[in-house]
């Protein structure tokens, strides 16, 4: 079994229904002899990471994973002497045996042994040359016995992501941001340092402050900066207020003076208050802009749903701070107009914007009072400042470790935790 292949296969019980996906393969890598298999990492509803041992794998055939039913929905953490095998096997550079020299790994196989065990028994590599790099346009690719190279189990100086990237290049960017986190430090470098500014802009937002501050740091400066122009304003803003004062300085001074200027407007305002929640990005329009038009404008795929919801509608300019703020048109009601409209004809007045100094409470209710999505931030000239979506506000409102903590009710409520650890349990411990 190609351990490439099984990611991503679905995880079902005896009867048919399905428990979550296979997200990697944990093994235990010795000093000598092949490397024990002894469970995979199963990601189930509400994007938690659980680890069901190999012992309770009955079936793994036609893209699928049969288990016995028993899954333990405790939160998935990786001991020291453990190896995730799409986390930190593959790319990872390795010696020929024979002295022929070194290559990279692209997939391992393991197989089942009479005894009920698994082990992994084959590597499939890639040959590369004396500096790291792959021979010729891709380098020769041996399937071979896992005795028959040298260092799998010893972590290389520099290790590349691509082929782990490519496994979860479909992933969100919360889900991959997930698989970040639970990465050791280093790996978690190399795999961000692997992912294009866009992509790392996305799941940057998505990561814990600590894990953000310290893939930032690990970026060369003007990578770092580059990342950072990439973000939403707004979170760029809240990780820059994380670094010191120095160096947030320095950051600003790399990035483009347009992207800069948006960032140090919002730094300037208090965390917990209308202005340090907004974004400065959302769609502002004129009020003589055709519903047509608006529709467009808010099909942008770089646009989050929350915003995406309403347009605020303002005098020029159109850019933050804008001229006088009119009102706003919900996505609702201009799917129900003529497209031909102006959407200054259907423009909401009646609902109050928020001050920029407006605090966290005033906010929340506001949004909660009238179901809102979005909410218009002002300042005392009346020009629209930005906007505060509902998500914004719920990464305020729940505690910091909320990616962490595991919720008893989440996943199948079906199924039983086992109140005593099997045996693989136990070696795993």
């Amino acid at each position: 079994m190609f351990v490439a292949r099984l990611a991503g296969t679905a995880v079902f019980d005896p009867i048919g229904d399905e428990v979550g996906k296979v997200r990697d393969v944990v093994v235990l890598v010795r000093l000598t002899g092949a490397p024990r298999a002894v469970g995979l990492v199963v990601e189930v509803p509400g994007r938690r990471r659980v680890f069901l041992p190999l012992t309770r794998v009955t079936a793994v055939d036609a893209g699928q994973v049969i288990s016995t039913g028993l899954v333990n929905m405790r939160r998935f953490e990786q001991r020291v002497s453990e190896t995730l095998v799409m986390g930190e096997l593959l790319d990872r550079t390795v010696e020929l045996a024979d002295g022929s020299g070194a290559a990279r790994v692209e997939d391992v196989a393991m197989e089942l042994q009479r005894n009920g065990d698994w082990f992994v028994t084959k590597v499939f590599v890639r040959r590369t040359d004396q500096r790291g790099g792959l021979l010729r346009r891709r380098g020769e690719t041996l399937l071979m016995a896992v005795e028959d190279v040298v260092g799998l189990g010893r972590p290389t100086a520099a290790q590349g992501a691509q082929l782990l990237l490519a496994q979860y290049e479909d992933l969100k960017p919360a889900d991959l941001a997930d698989v970040l986190h639970d990465m050791g430090v280093t790996r978690r470098l190399e795999v961000a340092s692997a992912l294009d500014d866009e992509r790392l802009a996305d799941v940057l937002e998505e990561l814990p402050e600590d894990d953000q501050v310290e893939i930032l740091g690990g970026l060369e400066r003007g990578r770092a900066a580059d990342v950072l122009e990439a973000m939403q304003p707004d979170d760029a803003a809240d990780l820059l207020g994380e670094l010191s004062a120095e160096q947030a300085a320095e950051l600003l001074a790399l990035m483009e003076p347009e992207e800069a200027k948006d960032v140090r407007r919002l730094l300037a305002y208090e965390d917990n208050t209308a202005g340090g929640l907004m974004t400065t990005e959302p769609v502002i329009l004129g009020p003589e802009t055709s519903i047509a038009a608006a529709l467009a404008h808010v099909r942008r795929q770089d646009l989050n749903p929350a915003l995406a919801s309403v347009v605020f509608v303002a005098r020029p300019p159109l850019e933050t701070p804008t001229g006088r703020y009119i009102g706003i048109v919900h996505l609702q009601r201009m799917l129900r107009e003529p497209p031909h409209e102006s959407i200054g004809q259907i423009v909401d007045t009646d609902l109050e914007p928020v001050a920029v100094d407006a605090p966290l409470l005033t906010v929340t209710r506001q949004l909660a009072t009238y179901n809102l999505l979005a909410l218009p931030v002002v300042d005392e000239q009346r020009r629209l400042l930005g906007a505060v979506s509902v998500d914004d506000v719920l990464d305020h409102l729940l505690p910091e470790d909320w990616r962490e903590t595991d919720d008893v009710h989440a996943g199948p409520p079906t199924r039983p935790t086992p109140a005593v650890p099997t045996r693989s349990e136990v070696t795993r411990g």
